[in-house]
């Protein structure tokens, strides 16, 4: 199993044009509360539909190597399909709790970006 490490070992950009949140902002942290924060690589290996799943979403089992292979439900079927999805190495949050998400354990929180085009983007890479 290749390991992917950390975001901080990897050469990508971000491009995404973004629309204008219009959310309230939230509560500051610190920089020592943003470094407890672990965000890893991974590859998305499985795709299933979440069929209990209030609005559509898929299953996602991901590969980040040494950490092993985690779960997530992302409601992200309006944006891609599985076969875009399969294989895609993508930005996840791998320290909040294991949560429950319409019968799923989810592991991790997969990352994305609002878009005008697609309304959410999954912040993902090609690796070098």
């Amino acid at each position: 199993m290749k390991s992917y490490g950390s975001l901080a070992e990897y050469n990508f950009n971000i491009a995404m044009e973004t629309e204008e949140s219009t959310l309230a902002t939230l509560e500051e942290i610190t920089f020592a509360d943003f470094l407890k924060v672990d965000i890893r690589v991974g590859q998305i290996i499985e795709i299933t539909d979440n069929l209990k799943a209030k609005q559509a979403a898929y299953v996602l089992t991901i590969d980040f190597g040494a950490l092993g292979q985690k779960t997530s439900s992302a409601q992200i079927t309006q944006n891609y399909t599985k076969e875009e999805l399969l294989g895609k190495h993508i930005i996840a949050v791998v320290n909040f709790p294991t949560k429950k998400v319409a019968g799923v354990k989810s592991e991790v929180l997969v990352l994305a970006a609002v878009c005008k085009t697609r309304r959410s983007r999954i912040l993902s890479f090609k690796p070098t």
